[in-house]
């Protein structure tokens, strides 16, 4: 019994080795597209942004104009990072609060694209525990900064 468990563990171990970034990459980059795209739309028809910012979005504590300009500003920036995987976790969890206003702020989502809204959340959630895995900027960091503090390392 016990060799076909260790097949099994091997097997899951394979699995997340590969599988893993992927979906890092995956949740990363779909996330960014959906919400540069809004970023984009909001920018692209900036009148009718000001529009449902003053009479429809009910974004709390901020003036509407104010929401307007740093929700869209939020939403073409912040994705940027996350394609990069540039500082990922700060930045996902920027926009994991960005997103938790979205849906606070326009109830009328609520029966059509709460249920997006949720995935959202998961995908950069998952981002912000575990990170952008090995295919970001955040990964090409680390390794040279491990690789310059061995190299200071040998010379103390």
């Amino acid at each position: 019994m016990m060799p076909l468990y260790n097949i099994y563990l091997k097997a899951v171990e394979m699995m997340q080795f590969l599988l893993i970034p992927l979906l890092l990459t995956f949740t990363r980059i779909w996330v960014a597209i959906v919400f540069f795209r809004s970023g984009y739309l909001k920018l692209t028809s900036w009148d009718s942004t000001l529009y449902l910012f003053e009479l429809e979005y009910q974004v709390p504590i901020l003036p509407w104009e104010l929401a307007a300009y740093l929700g869209t500003a939020a939403e073409l920036i912040l994705p940027v990072f996350l394609v990069l995987g540039l500082f990922t976790r700060i930045f996902a969890l920027k926009l994991f609060f960005f997103n938790i206003i979205a849906v606070v702020s326009y109830p009328v989502l609520w029966p059509g694209g709460f249920y997006d809204h949720q995935l959202w959340g998961l995908m950069i959630l998952i981002n912000v525990i575990w990170g952008a895995g090995p295919f970001s900027a955040d990964y090409l960091l680390n390794k040279k900064m491990a690789q310059k503090k061995r190299g200071l390392s040998r010379f103390h």
